[in-house]
Parts: C-alpha cells; structure tokens; sequence
C-alpha cells in the first residue's frame, strides 16, 4: 500500500511541475491539470490513511502523512486562488512544493525501510 502511494505522489508531483512552471512564468495554470494534481494527491493521502488503518505503516509514514496533509493545506489554498482566476503567490508555490517534497522523501525512506 505504501509503494503504491509512494508512486500516485510521483505522479502528482510531475503535474505539480507543469503547474509551477506556468505560475512562475507568470501564466494561470491548466485547470484540468491542477484537478488532477488534487485528486492524485489526495487518493495518495487515502491510501496513507487505509495503510495507517491496516496497522501495517511504520512511523515515518505516519510523519510522512503529517506532512504531506500541511502541503495539502497549501493546496487548497491555492486551489481557491486559482477559482478566483489569479495567479497564486509564487512564494506558496514554494513552500507548498517544499512541504510536499519532505513528505515524499520521509514515505520514501519509510518504503525504503522496509
């Protein structure tokens, strides 16, 4: 369960990416790309939550969830700048993208672990 998670983060953070790059190039992102980014991300949060439940999550995936539910945080709110049709604060962007990275490499190292 936790690999699986591991690898549906990979696949949000590469949207994550797209999406960066169009905020920091001063361009509103795709809207379907950043659906998308939110719902990998939080099937990837469910899945933590379902390996939590199971009993089967070594610690550092219980920080690792921790963490990647403060990115979510951030995510929501630039989700709600970007209904607004705004382009969102490049200095979220990186703080959101920074939490979301230290979530990824502590389910990382806790997949690795085991």
């Amino acid at each position: 369960m936790l690999k699986i998670a591991l690898l549906v983060f990979a696949i949000a953070a590469l949207g994550g990416l797209v999406l960066a790059s169009s905020v920091l190039r001063g361009r509103l992102a795709p809207w379907a790309l950043s659906v998308l980014h939110a719902l990998l991300g939080a099937s990837g949060l469910g899945l933590l939550v379902v390996a939590m439940l199971q009993g089967a999550a070594p610690a550092r995936a219980v920080a690792a969830l921790a963490i990647l539910a403060i990115a979510a945080l951030g995510g929501f709110y630039l989700a709600s700048v970007h209904l607004r049709g705004s382009i969102a604060p490049k200095a979220v962007v990186f703080v959101h993208a920074g939490v979301a990275v230290v979530g990824f490499l502590t389910l990382l190292s806790a997949v690795l672990a085991s």
